[in-house]
């Protein structure tokens, strides 16, 4: 098929499904669904994703996008997101990386070579992201076999925190929700200081929003945020203004709420 101008593809993989939508830059619409599959997905993180493959071999006809470019959205249940003190007298990035591998392990169990690492956001802070080398193989295989520029791979949550960390008011934190998890970042003077997924109720309201954010505040020992900026389609008593805390939501595309999971994984992050 022959690219126009402006076009790229994203897809999204999200455990058990995955799914393809064209971009567009310049024409409307911005987005366009072209496929969705489903899989059985591997009873770990790091088996081999050949079902992964299939049904991204459905998706992407041999020669129908050659040449087109790629990025991919990873939900963020395929990956790792850990937290890294700078050991003390550390002088060299491999002292870093040593003490990331270290934790990691401590915090996983899984043997850090299965994992693909990579560092992210604040050298004073560090934060590492892993995902599947397994993973990381079979997609860069099936973009190679379809002659795809692949562009990026990234989590959902390391997309959101790119396209919108600059955005955030000062005090504020960040906050992604998906289906039912609200994924937290935690800032501090102008830091991010923690990553945490937790579950929502479904009745969840505004208290149990407010209760959780202090719970959390005081589990990273700083001071509970009057703000908390969001990614995701909130109950809308989230967004009722408070006198202490209020909630307030960044653009997201429009109708994602609707989507399927791998879906909005796709369209997450805006136009690539």
């Amino acid at each position: 098929m022959r690219r126009a101008y402006g076009l790229g593809l994203r897809l999204g993989v999200a455990a058990g499904k995955v799914s393809l939508w064209r971009s567009s830059r310049w024409r409307a619409p911005a987005w366009t669904l072209l496929g969705e599959a489903a899989y059985v997905p591997d009873d770990t993180l790091h088996g081999d994703f050949a079902a992964l493959g299939q049904a991204l071999a459905q998706l992407l006809p041999e020669g129908q996008y050659a040449g087109w470019p790629l990025s991919v959205v990873l939900d963020d249940g395929l990956a790792r997101l850990w937290q890294v003190d700078l050991p003390q007298g550390a002088t060299r990035l491999a002292d870093i990386e040593a003490a990331a591998a270290l934790r990691f392990q401590s915090l996983y169990g899984d043997p850090p070579g299965l994992w693909h690492s990579s560092s992210a956001w604040d050298a004073r802070a560090p934060f590492f992201c892993a995902v599947p080398r397994a993973l990381l193989a079979q997609l860069t295989r099936v973009a190679a076999a379809r002659k795809l520029a692949l562009i990026f791979i990234t989590p959902q949550f390391a997309r959101h925190w790119n396209r919108w960390h600059g955005a955030l008011q000062p005090g504020a934190w960040f906050g992604q929700l998906q289906e039912n998890t609200l994924t937290l970042g935690v800032r501090h003077d102008g830091r991010l200081r923690a990553v945490r997924a937790l579950p929502v109720p479904a009745d969840a309201g505004h208290g149990w929003l407010e209760q959780t954010l202090m719970r959390e505040a005081l589990l990273q020992g700083v001071p509970v945020p009057a703000l908390l900026q969001l990614c995701g389609a909130p109950p809308s008593l989230w967004l009722a203004p408070a006198q202490a805390f209020h909630c307030q939501l960044f653009a997201t595309p429009e109708g994602e709420g609707a989507c399927s999971p791998a879906a909005r994984l796709a369209r997450s992050g805006g136009v690539a």
